[in-house]
């Protein structure tokens, strides 16, 4: 079994054919599929994703950071009401992105610090996105950190050093179809980390992996980046 740790199947680039999505996963032995939101207006089509096949679809609640802007504290009241509302798994997802947008930074780190404090309330694992903000996030983990403060780093790009100073905060790191393009350079880093470090992931629709690049990525992919 295959456990697609971190997919966005619900977004409107499936709504034709989510279906067959679901069916072509479970044909390529993916049983699971972990669904981190982005923002407010995300949330309908991923509970409504979950609602309709909930044997599968496993909800994930957060802000994410390219979401931050200047009413950023309203997109935090609706990941609390949604919180106190139904039942999620984890806290997701969450983190800073400065390849964007750096004139949010500020508002983006309060935004991840306060959703690793609704993670410590709700005991919930976090989903966290990095890109070009590792120095940023590994800085905040560093204070916020404790034992019952766990997770995944998504969509990992790192260096090697980097994979070991988040396996020490007490985290996995997420591999997805980077890791089969040639010139990413990031299946020599993976290879040198331990197995029991590593979460599967596809991003989709994103990120497709090969030999499907180019395309629209889905959750049946992940075969591809497990082999």
């Amino acid at each position: 079994m295959l456990i697609d740790t971190h997919s966005h199947i619900y977004s409107t680039d499936f709504i034709h054919d989510r279906d067959e999505i679901i069916q072509r996963a479970y044909s390529n032995d993916v049983r699971k599929i972990i669904l981190p939101n982005i923002d407010r207006s995300s949330v309908k089509n991923l509970l409504d994703m979950v609602d309709t096949y909930p044997h599968i679809c496993i909800p994930l609640m957060g802000l994410h950071p390219t979401s931050v802007n200047h009413d950023y504290q309203e997109e935090l009241q609706v990941v609390e009401y949604w919180l106190k509302k139904r039942k999620f798994y984890g806290i997701g997802e969450i983190g800073i992105d400065l390849y964007w947008e750096t004139s949010f930074l500020e508002e983006q780190t309060h935004a991840f610090r306060f959703q690793l404090n609704l993670a410590r309330e709700y005991q919930l694992p976090v989903v966290i996105h990095v890109r070009d903000s590792f120095e940023q996030v590994y800085n905040v983990l560093l204070e916020e950190k404790d034992k019952n403060l766990t997770g995944v780093f998504h969509s990992f790009s790192g260096t090697v050093e980097q994979a070991q100073l988040v396996i020490d905060l007490g985290f996995k790191i997420g591999v997805n179809g980077i890791i089969t393009f040639k010139k990413s350079g990031l299946d020599e880093i993976i290879s040198k980390i331990d197995p029991s470090n590593l979460l599967l992931e596809t991003d989709s629709p994103y990120l497709t992996p090969v030999p499907f690049r180019g395309k629209r990525n889905e959750s049946s992919y992940l075969v591809h980046i497990a082999q």
